[in-house]
């Protein structure tokens, strides 16, 4: 019996479609431009965050009644994947704010917390992830900060590393442990305020790629947190990160195929024009060749990352189909971005052409929001089990 109205995986809707062209071309025209300042002087162009928020970027998900775009985690990967085809750097930068610490305030966060927050950062306010620790990356329940009771409020102390968006960010979901006798069942979420006494930010680092995106420490010392402020349960924070993770992870996975997409697209723009002995690059079999083979690996990523994305939204399980996309979308932005700088020979080298940053931005793939040994692990567990 034949159906109708079914589209295929990777073809979009009507809304889809303009919401994307829509991104793309603000990428295009305001981002773009911008590209090898931000790189080289490590910072986000203040007016781009400004212009980000003014189209409803920084709170995709968030519902209209607190001031949200009130879309679908579907678009808010779409827009990472738009961005991410100019600058990995600024995409990044609305990742984490979407999949991350919206989604675990939508799901977790008292209707103190939202009515109160998700205002803030639909007009303003970034947000910013903070669970990593000096001596505790994979190994995320290894965490020592510390969130001791004080009747009325918590007092935090503690230090957290490689934190992205730590340098704009005005709010930080924190991740700390009541009672570190429970091990990780003493793990609490928590959302903290840049202004609260205590809070200041530490090294800000200089990275190979994403530069422009900022990473630093994050320093809690004797930070008076409202209970108000706690977000889920007490002791449950580790559940939060786990699931909080597992979205996120589909939000790198856009990434990871913008950047792969950008990258091939210069290649292809320079191989037809670029001439040699007579005729372009593109004349070539085994630059049509190198072509394709990057095409073909990018159309089977964005398979992987659309399917996730649409399980999320449809309430089926996507935590393996999440680690899949991560997982294999880090290697193809490599594999894309590594192969698209040699179309280029020696101009590929150099920094006017995006190729080379291309290169250095994905390598990031493959680390942050779960290694790749961790995607693996997971896979493999839910496969065996």
């Amino acid at each position: 019996m034949k159906q109708v109205g079914l589209l295929p995986l990777t073809v979009l809707n009507d809304e889809e479609t303009l919401f994307f062209s829509s991104v793309q071309d603000f990428a295009k025209k305001e981002i773009y431009p911008h590209i090898t300042e931000m790189d080289e002087s490590e910072t986000l162009n203040p007016k781009i965050i400004e212009k980000i928020f003014s189209m409803g970027l920084m709170a995709i998900e968030v519902p209209e009644k607190y001031g949200g775009s009130g879309g679908s985690f579907f678009q808010a990967i779409l827009a990472i994947q738009a961005i991410a085809q100019v600058d990995p750097s600024v995409s990044v930068f609305v990742d984490v704010q979407n999949t991350l610490v919206e989604n675990a305030l939508m799901k977790w966060g008292s209707e103190h917390i939202k009515s109160k927050y998700f205002p803030q950062m639909a007009q303003k306010k970034v947000g910013s992830y903070c669970l990593t620790e000096p001596h505790s990356g994979s190994d995320a329940f290894a965490l020592k900060t510390r969130a001791v009771d004080k009747g009325s409020y918590y007092e935090l102390n503690g230090k957290k590393v490689f934190i992205t968006n730590a340098k704009e960010a005005s709010l930080f979901l924190v991740f700390a442990n009541v009672n570190p006798e429970l091990g990780y069942k003493g793990i609490t979420a928590f959302f903290v305020e840049k202004e609260m006494p205590g809070v200041s930010l530490g090294r800000k680092e200089t990275k190979l790629g994403i530069r422009a995106s900022s990473t630093c420490e994050v320093i809690f010392e004797n930070v008076k947190v409202p209970k108000e402020n706690i977000v889920g349960e007490i002791g449950k924070g580790y559940k939060i990160s786990i699931e909080t993770l597992n979205e996120g992870r589909i939000g790198i996975a856009a990434q990871m195929l913008g950047l792969a997409e950008g990258a091939l697209a210069g290649a292809m723009s320079y191989a037809k024009q670029r001439e040699q002995f007579g005729k372009p690059l593109s004349a070539y079999q085994g630059i049509q060749f190198q072509i394709a083979e990057m095409a073909t690996r990018i159309e089977a990523a964005r398979l992987l990352v659309y399917n996730a994305a649409r399980l999320k939204d449809a309430g089926k399980s996507f935590v393996k189909e999440a680690a899949m996309a991560k997982h294999f979308t880090s290697s193809v932005a490599e594999f894309v971005s590594s192969l698209s700088l040699e179309i280029y020979g020696g101009y590929g080298f150099v920094k006017d052409f995006p190729a080379e940053k291309f290169y250095r931005d994905a390598k990031i793939g493959k680390i942050y929001e779960g290694t790749t040994n961790m995607q693996l692990q997971t896979i493999s567990k839910m496969i065996l089990d």
